[in-house]
């Protein structure tokens, strides 16, 4: 496994590789990985000569300065996860490498970032979809690989790409969970035994509710601090807070019972 921090030296072995007619499979991640993300990486490794995953905390997604502060950083470990899953390359770039201009420009999508995660975290979508943006350019991958939880997330992505014409397919994959339904994310390390407890009744809720209302009402008498439960596009999605740690899931309508 070749692990790449500065860009200069990714894009020459990229462009080594597609003088090889090697194609490449790319799996952005801000680290702090798990099952979900092994998932990824290996839908990758199945359907690409060669993998990347990218390793970036990206300061631009936290209208919370707190909250960045707060978010995991594991890489020593992180590294020996994909070194066991026999990944080809890391890329793990500084935030000098990645925002030269200090963040003075960035993407902004004006209508259906607007609701839900950006209702309640003003400013994220411009840093995710920008950092999407700048990776894929880098990566320069045939295909990326993004989970089904951040449900939104995954469709202005897939938005981005055809807006600005980029050559990389994006590929949805499912979302992991743990045994009780949660679903899998790197915020979860950061839950109390109490709450990590708690947390497992917000797939339940979400699947078994009748209505998106009577979800938000079972998921509040469950003592969680619901942001919104909203029925769209045949998805209900979520989100809810147990103390300081936010978590958001979805599950198809047609699942829900």
């Amino acid at each position: 496994m070749t692990v790449f921090e500065r860009l200069p030296a990714w894009r020459q072995a990229r462009a080594t590789q597609v003088r090889a007619g090697l194609t490449l499979g790319f799996v952005p991640t801000m680290g702090a990985l798990h099952d979900g993300h092994v998932s990824l990486v290996r839908r990758s490794q199945a359907e690409n000569d060669c993998t990347l995953v990218s390793i970036f905390v990206n300061p631009a997604q936290f209208e919370d300065a707190t909250d960045f502060a707060k978010y995991p950083r594991t890489l020593d470990g992180d590294l020996r996860i994909l070194q066991g899953e026999g990944v080809d390359y890391v890329l793990a770039p500084s935030e000098s490498d990645l925002y030269p201009d200090g963040f003075r420009y960035r993407v902004t999508e004006i209508e259906r970032s607007k609701g839900l995660e950006g209702a309640h975290r003003p400013g994220h979508f411009d840093g995710v979809l920008t950092v999407v943006l700048k990776l894929l350019q880098i990566a320069s991958a045939e295909r990326a690989y993004f989970g089904e939880k951040d449900w939104q997330q995954l469709n202005l992505v897939r938005g981005l790409v055809e807006a600005f014409f980029l050559p990389t397919s994006i590929v949805a994959c499912q979302t992991i969970r743990e045994a009780d339904g949660l679903a899998l994310s790197s915020r979860n390390r950061r839950l109390g035994s109490k709450d990590r407890e708690r947390a497992s009744q917000f797939y339940r809720i979400l699947s078994v509710a009748l209505t998106a209302d009577a979800a938000s009402h079972k998921l509040r008498e469950a003592g969680f601090i619901v942001d919104y439960v909203t029925d769209c596009q045949g998805r209900r999605l979520g989100a809810v807070r147990l103390g300081d740690v936010r978590l958001i899931d979805n599950v198809p309508l047609g699942e829900t019972r």
